[in-house]
């Protein structure tokens, strides 16, 4: 898999970039990776699962690390730089996919906050994954609309970010019409899918979105 470097607000950043050879309308996705203080890079076992599941999918899928995490230039800026990277990646990502007709978010934790932000400010992403959302820690009121479908996961073991703030949020969101939140509780799973759990993540994100793309609906 091709690592890459490519313009962000703030200088190069540094990511991985996984095509299909010869499929000019394959749908894209972006995989967001968790908190860059406390040890998160694109190289989170939950992220790179993602990815996986994603490319395993005929996704071309693009990974990085936000600003300040291994070679990226810049410095942890709080969420808001952070959105901007994501955005300048997901530009990055269609530059080369100028055809492709689905364009997927995903992230994991502090990067599925920073994934539903861009969902608000790119109308033509199609669908999302939100792993873990940390709604306790990070407000989500800016879904209002939320303006596209998808799918929230989280464990019953997380301790991180405890499950009934994910169940409120997703209530929430139950309220508001033209979009489905489908939610999706793990038994005995904590905020990173440790052992056999990760197979149960992969395993729904990729049910639903398989679903998602035959039906060809937001």
């Amino acid at each position: 898999m091709p690592e890459v470097i490519f313009p962000g607000p703030e200088g190069r950043l540094e990511g991985r970039y996984h095509p299909h050879k010869g499929m000019r309308d394959a749908p894209i996705a972006i995989i967001l990776h968790p908190h860059p203080q406390f040890g998160g890079t694109m190289n989170n076992r939950v992220v790179y699962n993602l990815h996986y599941t994603f490319h395993n999918m005929g996704f071309n899928v693009l990974r990085f690390n936000f600003r300040g995490v291994g070679r990226s230039q810049g410095e942890y800026d709080q969420g808001v730089g952070e959105l901007s990277d994501a955005a300048s990646a997901l530009d990055y990502l269609q530059s080369m996919n100028q055809n492709a007709k689905h364009c997927w978010v995903a992230g994991f934790s502090f990067g599925a906050w920073i994934g539903m932000q861009l969902l608000m400010r790119r109308p033509e992403i199609t669908g999302f994954i939100s792993v873990s959302p940390p709604a306790n820690m990070y407000d989500f009121s800016f879904l209002a609309p939320c303006p596209a479908s998808g799918l929230m996961i989280n464990g019953l073991g997380d301790r991180v970010a405890p499950p009934q703030d994910t169940v409120n949020l997703v209530n929430k969101l139950h309220e508001q019409k033209g979009i489905t939140i489908t939610h999706q509780e793990v038994e005995g799973a904590g905020h990173f899918f440790e052992n056999d759990h990760m197979d149960t993540l992969t395993g729904s994100v990729e049910t639903y979105v398989q679903r998602r793309l035959t039906e060809n609906t937001r």
